[in-house]
């Protein structure tokens, strides 16, 4: 049964309390707009995004450590500090890439589920129940990882929030920005009312589209998209080559200054390249 949607009002702060509270966790705390709060921002939505349950201290933690153990052990094996200092950046990456790979996984996941949740939803509301009635039933049935968000949705409903409160978030906690048209669709009928079985009817034949859109636009531009990540992997295989093949190879390359300067012109265009070619390839495969 759905709980009546009265204010709540703001209980007193006391020390009685401190033990119901979770600890925020999270590196961003909202109150700046520089280059370290919106790092720490991008980081605190990944570890949301991906589904992983674990705090971002956790998966940071995680990472020094890879960072370490890869450093760490090519140092002991080789006893030099070049070779070291990239496995351990490449194990400081390493799992910040599985999260990005998990969140975009989960993202693939719950947008191929959308059409078939409102569709579900619309029958629902064709049955006579109402919105909230159906979102809860919806919520029940629909497997994991839009399950799980809807879930979410349905416990806030059941602690008295209300429709549009309960999904507001439902973008942000997935990064999927088509569940935006989801959350506003169902704010919109609260609000206003309206035909709410045709207007997710259109929403599901929207994200279908959006979908062979998207896969179109994939095929198309498959060629482009290896392309660009082989200029960026074949620089470091043929790296690994001459530093496995030739153990002094870089030790006589960081001899000069020339070397030097050219070994760090090299990796700072890599670097810079590879973030450009991450950020063009998000935008074109953004949901």
């Amino acid at each position: 049964m759905i709980a009546p949607n009265i204010p709540v009002s703001t209980l007193e702060r006391r020390q009685d309390f401190s033990g119901l509270l979770r600890e925020n966790q999270q590196f961003a705390t909202g109150s700046g707009k520089g280059i370290g709060e919106s790092v720490n921002g991008w980081f605190d939505r990944l570890m949301i995004q991906s589904g992983m349950q674990t705090t971002p201290m956790v998966w940071l933690g995680l990472c020094v450590l890879s960072a370490v153990a890869f450093g760490g052990m090519t140092l002991i094996l080789t006893d030099r500090g070049l070779p070291a200092a990239f496995f351990a950046v490449l194990g400081l990456v390493l799992p910040l890439g599985l999260a990005i790979y998990l969140r975009n996984r989960r993202q693939s996941a719950i947008m191929a589920q959308l059409p078939g949740m409102a569709d579900e939803l619309a029958r629902s509301a064709r049955a006579g129940r109402n919105l909230e009635h159906s979102l809860l039933l919806v919520a029940g049935d629909t497997p994991a990882p839009l399950g799980d968000e809807l879930k979410v949705c349905a416990r806030r409903m059941e602690m008295g929030l209300d429709v549009a409160s309960a999904v507001r978030d439902l973008a942000d906690r997935t990064g999927v920005t088509t569940l935006t048209m989801f959350s506003s669709a169902l704010s919109l009928h609260q609000d206003t009312g309206g035909d709410l079985i045709l207007v997710l009817e259109r929403l599901a034949t929207a994200v279908r589209d959006r979908l062979h859109f998207v896969a179109r636009q994939r095929a198309a531009t498959v060629a482009s998209r290896w392309g660009a990540a082989m200029m960026i992997l074949i620089p470091l295989i043929v790296m690994m080559i001459y530093t496995v093949w030739y153990p002094n190879y870089l030790t006589q390359l960081t001899d000069s200054s020339w070397g030097r300067r050219s070994l760090w012109f090299g990796i700072t265009g890599l670097l810079t390249g590879s973030f450009f070619v991450y950020r063009i390839l998000a935008r074109s495969a953004r949901f």
